[in-house]
């Protein structure tokens, strides 16, 4: 991890920019909701950004759920007061300037990143260097995002001690076989097959085996 953040910092220096960013975000329903971050940036706005909560009113993650192309803040059209407020803060913490840079996946908008390159100078991106940072910065949006998701990926199985049978069971799920069915494949009851889909969406956070399901997918495990 540590290598990985001063090869960032590296890059983001190289860029010319004085911060950057990068968030994952995953969203399976109304009620779950979770991001990892990269930071190159003050840690106070780092910190500032779990405190107010930003995620729910990032217009740089907006713009990276409904679309993949790189775009500077100046282009933004902010939707709200909290959208302004979230702007007005970055802006503090050195994204005066900023290029957004989305890093999209095959789950559309329930997990995308998003890399911010800021510069403390108003402005900044706005001259004729922008058309190759716009290139560059959406390179490294696709690697950290790829990075992020299979480190996410190894924590998860990792930490929830998820084994190569609760994949197998889920990829049942996935193919919408019923208990029964499963259970005549694998020789055993219906009511252990139950037993152990609850282990396993147990240790995935979800309340059901179809959650837990959309999850694998969201996770990479399926």
């Amino acid at each position: 991890m540590d290598e990985v953040l001063l090869r960032f910092q590296a890059v983001v220096g190289n860029l010319a920019a004085d911060s950057a960013l990068f968030m994952s975000f995953l969203r399976d329903d109304a009620t779950l909701a979770s991001y990892r971050s990269l930071v190159a940036c003050d840690p106070l706005w780092s910190a500032e950004y779990a405190r107010q909560q930003w995620f729910e009113d990032d217009p740089w993650l907006r713009h990276a759920m409904g679309d993949s192309e790189p775009i500077r803040s100046s282009e933004l059209v902010l939707h709200s007061p909290r959208e302004e407020a979230f702007i007005e803060a970055a802006a503090r913490a050195g994204f005066a300037s900023v290029v957004i840079a989305p890093a999209p996946s095959s789950h559309g908008p329930s997990r995308v990143g998003v890399l911010a390159l800021g510069s403390a100078t108003p402005g900044f991106f706005d001259g004729d260097g922008y058309a190759t940072v716009r290139v560059l910065a959406r390179a490294l949006a696709m690697e950290l995002h790829a990075w992020l998701a299979r480190s996410i990926l190894r924590e998860l199985i990792d930490k929830a001690r998820i084994t190569a049978d609760d994949i197998a069971l889920l990829r049942h799920e996935e193919a919408g076989h019923s208990s029964k069915m499963i259970a005549a494949a694998l020789k055993t009851e219906a009511k252990t097959i139950d037993c152990r889909f609850q282990r396993v969406s147990a240790k995935l956070g979800a309340q059901n085996r179809r959650a837990a399901v959309r999850l694998a997918r969201l996770y990479g495990l399926l």
